[in-house]
């Protein structure tokens, strides 16, 4: 019985490793390429302003009929850039992936820790059956709350995982479909 627990303590701890180092490498992918479009979309932008501002050029040296069409199409051109709203984007998007690193860098941490008191706990557990002290029953009821906490806290870690991937695809998706929108 006591063996089956730290069993499932030891999978739990396996699968909570998996799903840290799993983040680690895909939120740092996910980061780069979401502040490269961030950045290329920026870019575009910056061109899309100098586009507008050669064709007002441009409207300036024609007749005033031409003139009012250019202009007016220069202004419509840049009206629909603006919604492209690249800082909210980085805001909504990238930043929380970045500070996601922080977050699993702690949760790292708490993990090591955590095998470091497990791997005490275990040798105090083969101390104990050795010994076979007259009470083991208590020792059993601590080893499933700290089963159960150790469920929670990967339970947390990996709800907390899927709301800041919601949140920001959410946000990406939003941003995207208000550009189309306009």
């Amino acid at each position: 019985m006591l063996r089956r627990s730290l069993e499932n303590r030891d999978a739990q701890t396996r699968q909570l490793q998996d799903a840290v180092t799993n983040v680690e490498k895909h939120f740092g992918e996910l980061c780069q390429i979401f502040a490269a479009y961030v950045w290329k979309t920026a870019r575009l932008r910056d061109k899309v302003d100098l586009l507008v501002n050669e064709i007002n050029v441009y409207a300036s040296t024609e007749t005033p009929h031409l003139k009012q069409g250019l202009k007016n199409f220069a202004d419509e051109f840049a009206k629909l850039q603006d919604y492209r709203q690249v800082e909210r984007l980085e805001a909504k998007v990238v930043e929380p992936l970045k500070a996601y690193g922080t977050i699993v860098k702690m949760k790292r941490d708490d993990l090591k820790a955590t095998l470091t008191a497990r791997n005490r706990e275990a040798k105090q557990l083969t101390q104990l059956e050795r010994t076979r002290q007259r009470n083991p029953s208590d020792r059993h009821v601590i080893s499933q709350a700290e089963t159960e906490l150790q469920r929670n806290l990967s339970n947390l870690f990996l709800k907390h995982l899927v709301r800041v991937v919601k949140s920001a695809f959410v946000a990406l998706k939003l941003r995207m479909q208000l550009f189309l929108c306009r």
